[in-house]
C-alpha cells in the first residue's frame, strides 16, 4: 500500500523487482521498544512503484543503520541523554580523536565510538560528557587527573587544544562562570534576590546604560544605582530586574559578586588615579551592548534611578541609602532583604 511521506528519490538497482530504476525515498513514523521504553521516532525506507503492493518497501544496509540511530535518538532524547550528534559536537568542539575524548574522560578508547555509532550511553557517562560540553576547565582537569594515558606528545597536542578552546570563551567566560557560582546558592526566586534569576546580560546592558547617561560614573556609585533600580523594580513591578543579592555595607549595598561583576569582559571600566593617588574603577559606556535585553520597563525603572541620581556625588548617594529602612533594620554583612524595597524613600522620577 502507497504510504509514507515523499522526501526524496534515489537511481538503484532494486531488489525487489530487479531493475535499475528511480524508486522514492519515504518516511513515516514508527514505535520501537527500547530498554522497556516505547518511542517513536522517523523511520525511513525506498519504495518501488513496480512491486506488488504489500510487497513495495525495502531498506538499503545504510538506510538501516540510520533507522536504528534515529530510534536509539529518540529513547535518549525522551529519557533526557546528549544525542549521539550532540556527544559527536562536543568531541569535535575540543578538536579531539574519539580515542583522545574517551582517554581524557578516563574511559576504554573505544567507549566515544560505540556512544557515537550504536550504543546508549548510561546517566553517569552522560554527566561525565555534559561536565565538559560547556566548561573546558573540567576537560583541563580531567585531562590532568588522566595524563597517564597519553604520550607526552599527545598530551601537550590534547591540552593546547583545551587551552584554545579556553582562549575563545575568554575572560568573559571564565568571569561569568565565577560570577554565576557566586550565586549558586541563590538560583531560586526568592526576597533575597528580588524574586529574578542572576541575569548577567541585562546586568551588563544596565551598567552601560548607566554610563551613556551618567558622567564621571564610578564603582561606589554604580553599585548604589543598581540596588536603587533593583528596589525600584521590585516595589513598582514586584520583581528585580537583575537577581543581584545585596549585603550591608559600610558604603551602602554592595552586591555579591561585585569584583567579578565588574570585570566582566563586556563592561568598559578603566582603572583610574585619584586625585589622592588612590585607586578608582571608573564605568564607561561599552560597545556592541545588546540594549533589547532590558525591557520598556526596565528602562523606565533605570531612567527614574538616573533622573534622580545622575548629579549626586559618591558619598551623597552612600549618605542617602544610608536612611533607607533597608539599610538601618540590617548589619553589617547581612542581606539586604528586597521586601524594605516597598518602603524606598521619595522617588521623584517614578
Amino acid at each position: 500500500m502507497n504510504s509514507g511521506t515523499i522526501i526524496g528519490k534515489a537511481y538503484m538497482l532494486c531488489p525487489l523487482c530487479g531493475k535499475t530504476h528511480e524508486v522514492e525515498e519515504r518516511s513515516h513514523i514508527s514505535e520501537v521498544l527500547i530498554k522497556d521504553e516505547t518511542v517513536s521516532y522517523e523511520e525511513r525506507f525506498f519504495y518501488c512503484g513496480n512491486a506488488e503492493e504489500d510487497e513495495n518497501e525495502f531498506e538499503s544496509g545504510a538506510l538501516a543503520s540510520e533507522n536504528l540511530m534515529r530510534a536509539r535518538n529518540a529513547y535518549r532524547v525522551k529519557m533526557g541523554l546528549l544525542t549521539s550528534d550532540e556527544i559527536v559536537a562536543i568531541r569535535e568542539s575540543y578538536g579531539l580523536s574519539q580515542v583522545d575524548l574517551a582517554r581524557l574522560l578516563g574511559w576504554g578508547e573505544a567507549t566515544i565510538a560505540r556512544y557515537e555509532s550504536k550504543a546508549i550511553q548510561d546517566d553517569a557517562y552522560d554527566t561525565m560528557l555534559r561536565l565538559i560540553k560547556d566548561n573546558p576547565l573540567q576537560a583541563l582537569e580531567l585531562l590532568n587527573k588522566n595524563a597517564s594515558k597519553f604520550s607526552d606528545t599527545k598530551l601537550r597536542e590534547v591540552r593546547e587544544k583545551i587551552v584554545e578552546k579556553i582562549d575563545s570563551y575568554g575572560k568573559e567566560y571564565l568571569t561569568r562562570r565565577a560570577f554565576e557560582a557566586e550565586y549558586a546558592c541563590f538560583e531560586d526566586p526568592s526576597d533575597l534576590n528580588g524574586f529574578a534569576a542572576l541575569n548577567i546580560d541585562k546586568i551588563e546592558a544596565m551598567v552601560s546604560y548607566m554610563a551613556e547617561k551618567v558622567p564621571n560614573l564610578f564603582k561606589v556609585k554604580l553599585m548604589k544605582m543598581l540596588w536603587y533600580a533593583d528596589a525600584l523594580s521590585y516595589k513598582k513591578n514586584g520583581s528585580a530586574i537583575t537577581g543581584l543579592v545585596y549585603r550591608h555595607h559600610e558604603m551602602g549595598a554592595l552586591p555579591i559578586g561585585h569584583y567579578s561583576l565588574m570585570n566582566l569582559e563586556r563592561l568598559n571600566v578603566q582603572e583610574e588615579q585619584s586625585l589622592n593617588y588612590g585607586s578608582m574603577l571608573h564605568v564607561y559606556p561599552a560597545e556592541g551592548i545588546d540594549y533589547s535585553v532590558l525591557s520598556s520597563k526596565d528602562k523606565k525603572i533605570l531612567d527614574a534611578v538616573i533622573k534622580k541620581f545622575q548629579g549626586f556625588s559618591a558619598q551623597e548617594i552612600v549618605d542617602y541609602m544610608h536612611g533607607e529602612k533597608g539599610y538601618l533594620k540590617t548589619g553589617p554583612g547581612e542581606i539586604i532583604p528586597f521586601e524594605y524595597a516597598n518602603e524606598l524613600r521619595d522617588f521623584s522620577a517614578e
